[in-house]
């Protein structure tokens, strides 16, 4: 899948220290709920894991021209009930250079469609900081609504914030499924 030089794959445990160097970013990992300074050896042993046969986790890259991760975006099991299987959270981030040129809007195309398509999800899930504007209104063009704010959710450079719960729901789930 390529839009403007930028090709979309799926992870790999080589990609560890880019990936890392990437959640590092000091404009990006403020916007994620993940906690900074993440290190290679973290990455690849996570990576490793999610690559073992059976993993239900779909991470991709999107990639420069020059091979370079510019973005990256996953579906994450919702938990461990088996009454969640229908629902998948999702987690993205894109290099601030690369913000605002389509890598974010490729990155959410692939997994909406797989989320819809491959694994016949019902639900896709996410939180988003309540400042963050733009990841909100790209999630918005995707189909998610919010569905409530969860006060002083976070904390974030030493200041509790909130979050925003979005979530979408697959517009035609069950298509072709006998019912009669």
């Amino acid at each position: 899948m390529t839009r403007a030089g930028i090709t979309l794959r799926r992870i790999a445990v080589d990609d560890a220290d880019a990936f890392a160097a990437m959640l590092a970013h000091p404009e990006v990992y403020p916007q994620l709920l993940q906690m900074p300074h993440g290190s290679g050896e973290q990455w690849r042993t996570r990576l490793a894991a999610n690559a073992a046969a059976g993993g239900a986790d779909l991470l991709l890259v999107a990639v420069d021209p020059d091979g370079r991760l510019v973005g990256g975006a996953g579906l994450h099991l919702a938990g461990g009930s088996a009454r969640r299987r229908h629902a998948m959270s999702l987690g993205m981030q894109v290099q601030p250079a690369w913000q605002g040129r389509g890598v974010g809007s490729q990155l959410m195309a692939a997994l909406v469609d797989y989320a819809d398509n491959w694994l016949g999800l019902l639900r896709l899930e996410l939180d988003v900081y309540a400042d963050n504007a733009k990841a909100q209104a790209l999630y918005k063009r995707f189909g998610f609504v919010q569905e409530g704010v969860h006060r002083c959710h976070a904390l974030r450079d030493g200041v509790y914030v909130d979050t925003v719960s979005m979530a979408r729901l697959n517009p035609a789930p069950l298509r072709g499924f006998p019912r009669g």
